[in-house]
């Protein structure tokens, strides 16, 4: 389930902007948003206010984890727990991650896919970041929308969903199913951010979420649809 593009709201253009550009990823201000391209994905920024914070997870090739560690704590700071910052996923999903700041409270990730094929980068860069890895969504019914989304073909991944959390998709890109006050891991006070947003990816028809919340086929333009209440 690749996500090739998403929409998403943002309290400040500039600040998303400015934050990516330090990373050295390709920024696009188009008057009142701005687009970030990851790899083969691109996420759109639009400019409303809301409260919480929004969760994106960024892949990067397997076997480049230490390198990317230290170009990332070289431009922004790193969340941690007990002064950790690298932290190993379930055993299901045979992966590793590093949270860091994002722009605007966004708690953002990189993660080590050790299930997709290996690729030797001597010096890591934005340019290493091969794709939107993972979006998270706050949604009224966990489990209801689990449903809807087998009923497209989307299935669980990794550990059994639960009333308030479940991954859904695959390996190439996940949707991270929450209900609205959760905290992001591994933060105690990053909230979720129940906010309208849309999402582009393998599905054969449009698919309603939630309040605002949807998810479209690859070839749709998540541009028309602006978040709103």
């Amino acid at each position: 389930m690749q996500i090739k593009e998403a929409l998403l709201p943002t309290r400040s253009t500039s600040a998303v902007a400015a934050f990516f550009d330090r990373l050295g990823c390709v920024v696009t201000r188009d008057g009142p948003s701005v687009t970030v391209r990851i790899g083969l994905s691109q996420v759109r920024f639009v400019e409303r206010d809301f409260d919480g914070s929004h969760h994106l997870a960024f892949t990067i090739p397997t076997g480049t984890f230490d390198r990317a560690h230290q170009w990332l704590e070289q431009r922004t700071p790193l969340l941690s727990i007990d002064d950790r910052t690298e932290f190993k996923g379930p055993e299901s999903w045979n992966s590793r991650s590093m949270y860091f700041d994002g722009p605007d409270g966004q708690v953002l990730e990189l993660i080590e896919r050790r299930g997709l094929p290996s690729r030797h980068v001597e010096s890591f860069t934005a340019d290493d970041l091969e794709c939107v890895s993972e979006i998270g969504v706050a949604v009224p019914d966990v489990l209801a929308a689990v449903t809807t989304l087998r009923a497209a073909g989307i299935q669980p991944y990794g550990n059994k969903p639960t009333g308030d959390f479940a991954t859904v998709g695959d390996i190439d890109g996940l949707l991270i199913l929450v209900t609205p006050g959760r905290a992001w891991f591994p933060t105690t006070s990053r909230h979720v951010a129940d906010t309208p947003m849309t999402v582009n990816t393998s599905v054969e028809r449009e698919l309603t979420l939630g309040a605002g919340k949807s998810l479209q086929p690859a070839n749709a333009n998540p541009a028309e649809r602006a978040p709103t209440d």
